[in-house]
């Protein structure tokens, strides 16, 4: 049985990303419920998790620190593909490339862009 959080993150991703894929939506479900981010509530962690899962699996991040970019220039170069997979999936938030970091006021909801 699903916990009153596991509810909300699951709310959370349906109304953020609906149109995510089974596969990557299980995967970002499962890090939005990770121990590190329980400080957070669950639409905060749903986000992060997305970001941070489509960084890793849907762009070139990991090989640009393979070739020596430090992180905050790898994810300056990613950014775009990261909302075009966002937009792809029919996200309500982007994230916003000139942010100084990848905190939560690093993302735009999408009339703003």
């Amino acid at each position: 049985m699903a916990t009153e959080r596991q509810k909300r993150i699951a709310r959370a991703l349906t109304a953020t990303i609906p149109r995510a894929p089974f596969i990557d939506a299980e995967a970002i479900r499962e890090a939005a419920r990770a121990k590190h981010m329980r400080s957070l509530t669950p639409e905060n962690a749903l986000w992060l998790a997305a970001v941070a899962y489509i960084r890793h699996v849907h762009t070139d991040y990991d090989v640009l620190l393979d070739d020596g970019y430090d992180r905050d220039a790898a994810r300056f170069f990613v950014a775009d593909d990261i909302n075009a997979v966002l937009d792809r999936w029919g996200a309500t938030r982007h994230v916003d490339p000139e942010a100084e970091d990848e905190g939560l006021e690093s993302t735009t909801d999408r009339g703003e862009r």
